[in-house]
């Protein structure tokens, strides 16, 4: 089976995306498949198209890449890093071209660009089968406005909110008490998000979380305990708890190597909360209309999970959540990722049927 990995592109997690992208195109090619590993939006300069079939290799890429740096991208610093400084859209020169020569894309992407459907649209356009959520199921889950007004509306616990395009808001606005968290209604991997813990410090925090939206999330914060639990194949893995002994789990935590960052998985916690746990977070998954595989973070407060977020596109990185769910459930990283191909393959196939 010839397997295209998209990872890169243009997102403030890109090199979150090509740290994924590395370890699965390298997982894959070790289990014998010919893989070729592509950045989204610096492509592939060909002199012919029939130098596409070279690109599929069973050869391990260097690891280099698996280590993330602090550093947040701008799409200005994106852009630079291609000759047309971005002119010519997201995709880079012969994307479509190599996709088209592959059985299947796996999309190792993450962040606004990579998980909010724009991709997944043009690759439907092309008959593109590719891992992961649908067009619309993702613009859903990325959009945290959206998918929390969602949640309310079906009865999922979350965290109260409400929503600014200024970073200028009168107190008497916020119905809930401080502390409150900011984020960007679009985003992930904690980018411009904020714990503020005065009315004071908001304007400065909203003023660095629309560095990376139009539109912001002020919520109501919720001190409880933190944890992720994936959806594979229709089935919930078990849950990881994670713990932080100093500070939150931000940006540093959960992609750099620290001693301040534990993983418990399966969880200390009773089995009935485990279940409700499991149980929520189908239920998250299947209201967005997602599809595959996913992953939906909580927070726990006096035995009562709320819902953070879902992710359709969630981070495959040394340092990332489901890795560590599914070796909770036997499975190894190898094993992981065929297991979302064949899923995806599976559901190609049920639709093909209908």
């Amino acid at each position: 089976m010839k397997i295209v990995v998209l990872a890169g592109g243009r997102s403030t997690e890109r090199n979150v995306s090509l740290s994924s992208g590395v370890k699965i195109a390298n997982a894959l090619r070790s289990r014998g498949y010919q893989v070729a590993l592509v950045d989204l939006f610096l492509g592939q300069e060909l002199a012919t198209t029939n130098q596409i079939s070279e690109l599929f290799t069973t050869e391990k890429a260097p690891e280099d890449q698996l280590l993330i740096s602090d550093e947040v991208l701008t799409n200005e610093r994106i852009n630079a890093l291609r000759p047309d400084h971005g002119a010519h859209g997201l995709f880079g020169p012969n994307v479509l071209d190599i996709c088209q020569a592959a059985d299947i894309v796996y999309l190792g992407l993450h962040g606004e660009d990579g998980e909010n459907g724009k991709v997944q649209a043009v690759l439907d356009l092309f008959n593109i089968r590719y891992t992961g959520s649908d067009t619309l199921a993702s613009g859903l889950a990325m959009n945290k406005k959206v998918s929390k007004q969602i949640f309310q509306q079906s009865q999922i616990p979350t965290a109260d909110f409400i929503t600014t395009k200024t970073a200028t808001i009168a107190q008497d606005q916020i119905p809930f008490a401080f502390p409150v968290v900011i984020k960007p209604a679009s985003g992930g991997s904690s980018v411009g998000t904020h714990i503020v813990k005065q009315y004071a410090d908001l304007e400065a925090c909203l003023t660095d979380a629309f560095r990376f939206d139009r539109e912001v999330l002020i919520e109501e914060y919720i001190q409880g305990r933190e944890f992720s639990l994936a959806i594979l194949d229709g089935r919930p893995l078990p849950a990881v708890e994670i713990v932080v002994t100093q500070g939150w789990y931000d940006f540093q935590h959960k992609f750099q190597s620290n001693d301040q960052t534990q993983f418990i998985t399966p969880p200390d916690i009773s089995e009935d909360l485990h279940q409700k746990m499991k149980d929520l977070a189908l239920e998250t998954f299947q209201t967005l209309g997602m599809q595959n595989y996913g992953r939906i973070d909580f927070l726990v407060r006096d035995g009562q999970p709320y819902v953070i977020e879902a992710n359709s596109l969630p981070g495959m990185t040394p340092l990332s959540l489901i890795p560590r769910e599914a070796a909770a459930a036997d499975l190894s990283y190898e094993d992981l990722c065929e297991r979302i191909i064949q899923s995806k393959l599976r559901i190609y196939e049920q639709n093909n049927a209908e």
